[in-house]
């Protein structure tokens, strides 16, 4: 949500916004805004207008009454009385103009920073650069199912019979490996400052609303039938959620927070062979990383979590490239983004395993996450996320680029802790 006051001052601006995001049909919100914003504001001068004489004739009753003058004690009351019901009348206008502009307000959508490349889509997104060399083996590279079931690692037709498609079970080694990964994220960001979080893994309705879009809703997050309750899609919600209606001293900011939670996803709609499997799926686990900082530190921050990522799977030998998310593939709240993508060695390209997003002080806006600068005056935070490790995602990423021609896979260093002192998988089938 920008600011209204920017909106009033900046209408063209913010339409051509819209326009760069390729969502022309939202133009028409700007004028209502501004027109219903001018009937709210204009009903509450009147209003006012009318509460101050109704004060000043309040006190003339008592004189009038003081004086005997009865007859214009009634027709002061008279007055009053007419004046509170047209003040009940101006206040109704007032709060359904205020209820149209909320609304608008909330699905116009974020300016986007200046270095945004423009687009329509993900298919014209900008790789920016590339970490690690990428390797295709002469050897093939088995779909990452069935690298798993080489280990007797998954059980996808019981998962259908137990949640439907969409599910998955992991086991043995598979599943070893899946909380290695996890474990190892958690503490290469506890060494990077960070401080770790279990969030709630359910968020109420005014929290959902204040960390993403409507439509970003509607396509994500399953609802708890007869309660006020959605199940979370990632922890950014849960923590970003977790200053609502605060006001933060500013020499507590920067907060940087990394957290673990399981994550759930409606994934509408049907994908490729490519992203069965447990690629895209209802269901899976996630270390992310969250900062809420000033306005003016924000796009430094941005600039050291996608870095962090790269760190992470550098270190596990995993190559990697950062792409520039277009104007197009911007969710609303997004003032800019970035993927990180993995190489996957089987489909000879690269594969999205993590976010980075900096949302200005739009979630704070809605959230009410305010910080005060100590010298009286108070403003809004500006907030920023991205995805330290999703797995089972990072699994195909894993197993894909350290398997070898005899089915074993080797295990970075990195996690060997994490796996007993083990140095490599050995297929059972």
């Amino acid at each position: 949500m920008i600011d209204i006051k920017f909106l009033r001052e900046n209408p063209e601006l913010v339409k051509e916004n819209i326009r760069k995001k390729f969502q022309d049909a939202k133009l028409p919100l700007v004028d209502e805004v501004i027109e219903y914003d001018e009937k709210a504001r204009k009903a509450q001068t009147e209003a006012d207008a009318i509460r101050a004489e109704n004060k000043k004739a309040s006190k003339e009753i008592g004189q009038l009454m003081g004086k005997g003058d009865k007859e214009g004690a009634e027709a002061a009351k008279a007055k009053v009385a007419e004046g509170k019901k047209k003040i009940e009348e101006l206040d109704q206008i007032q709060a359904e103009a205020l209820e149209i502009v909320r609304k608008d307000m909330m699905v116009i959508p974020n300016i986007i920073d200046p270095s945004v490349p423009i687009g329509k889509d993900d298919s014209e997104n900008v790789e920016v650069q590339r970490f690690g060399e990428p390797v295709v083996p002469d050897f093939e590279i088995p779909y990452h199912t069935d690298i798993m079931n080489r280990f007797d690692g998954i059980d996808l037709e019981s998962a259908g019979r137990v949640a439907g498609n969409g599910f998955y079970y992991l086991k043995g080694d598979i599943a070893r490996l899946h909380s290695a990964v996890l474990s190892y994220a958690r503490d290469f960001m506890i060494n990077k400052g960070f401080t770790y979080y279990v969030p709630p893994f359910m968020i109420r309705s005014a929290v959902v609303e204040g960390v993403m879009s409507f439509a970003e809703m509607d396509a994500m997050m399953y609802k708890i039938e007869g309660e006020d309750l959605y199940l979370i899609g990632t922890s950014e919600h849960s923590m970003i959620g977790k200053f609502i209606d605060q006001i933060i001293p500013e020499n507590q900011l920067p907060q940087t927070l990394t957290s673990y939670s399981p994550c759930f996803r409606k994934e509408k709609g049907a994908h490729g062979i490519e992203e069965r499997g447990v690629y895209r799926i209802h269901q899976f686990e996630k270390q992310e990383m969250i900062v809420v900082c000033r306005p003016e530190e924000s796009m430094e921050w941005y600039e050291k979590l996608w870095q962090y990522t790269v760190e992470l799977f550098r270190s596990m030998d995993i190559p990697v490239r950062q792409l520039e998310c277009c104007s197009g593939d911007l969710a609303d709240l997004k003032v800019k983004s970035c993927d990180v993508e993995a190489w996957s060695p089987r489909q000879k390209k690269y594969f999205e395993v993590g976010s980075c997003s900096t949302l200005g002080d739009a979630q704070a806006r809605r959230l009410k996450i305010r910080v005060d600068g100590g010298d009286g005056k108070k403003y809004f935070a500006h907030t920023l996320n991205n995805t330290v490790v999703a797995s089972p995602r990072m699994l195909i990423a894993l197993l894909e680029n350290n398997l070898h021609e005899d089915g074993s896979v080797s295990i970075p260093k990195a996690l060997q802790p994490y796996m007993g002192g083990q140095t490599v998988l050995t297929p059972k089938n």
